[in-house]
């Protein structure tokens, strides 16, 4: 699918009008609605072939930040073949006690992957807590880019981001309806 065939399906599938409130509390009248582009399976694996080609070549670990950046990191590890570890928002309360499952994170080169940014607080909070784990992490991939104060707010922490698409890119869809 190329380039363009994917900012139409997921502006298709997940673009949404109305009023939202965002996680920072501001309110906005455009959505995406991540779910609707990361539970249909053939654009899932679409996205992830795209994001696939923006990974760093040193990428050892690809992370993701419960919920909506398992379903993306989960696609990836399996088309990249890297593998994966799933963030928790906290800490499990139980068992093993622990932020993130599955691959060990210390020592590693892991590359964040996210589905939608918008202020993106919680990437560099979940980046703080892996860098105290040990992981080596300066690079953060995403599906949409909501705005550029992400990237800067990023920046500020050492870290680029990448989108496949910024808001702008997805919206182009719509004027060309």
């Amino acid at each position: 699918m190329s380039r363009e065939e994917l900012a139409k399906s997921i502006y298709e599938k997940s673009y949404m009008v109305g009023k939202y409130v965002m996680q920072s509390g501001k309110v906005s009248n455009e959505y995406f609605d991540k779910y609707l582009f990361e539970s249909d399976p053939k654009l899932l694996m679409d996205i992830a072939t795209q994001m696939k080609e923006l990974l760093p070549e040193d990428t050892e670990v690809l992370a993701g930040i419960e919920m909506g950046g398992i379903p993306v990191v989960t696609a990836l590890s399996i088309l990249s073949g890297k593998k994966a570890t799933y963030v928790r928002k906290h800490a499990k309360q139980f068992g093993t006690y622990k932020l993130a499952e599955g691959a060990d994170v210390k020592g590693k080169r892991v590359c964040m992957i996210e589905d939608v940014v918008t202020n993106s607080g919680e990437i560099i909070e979940t980046v703080k807590k892996l860098r105290n784990r040990g992981a080596i992490i300066d690079t953060v991939v995403c599906v949409i880019a909501r705005n550029q104060h992400a990237k800067l707010l990023l920046a500020h922490e050492q870290l680029t981001l990448i989108p496949i698409f910024t808001q702008e890119d997805i919206l182009k869809e719509k004027m060309e309806k």
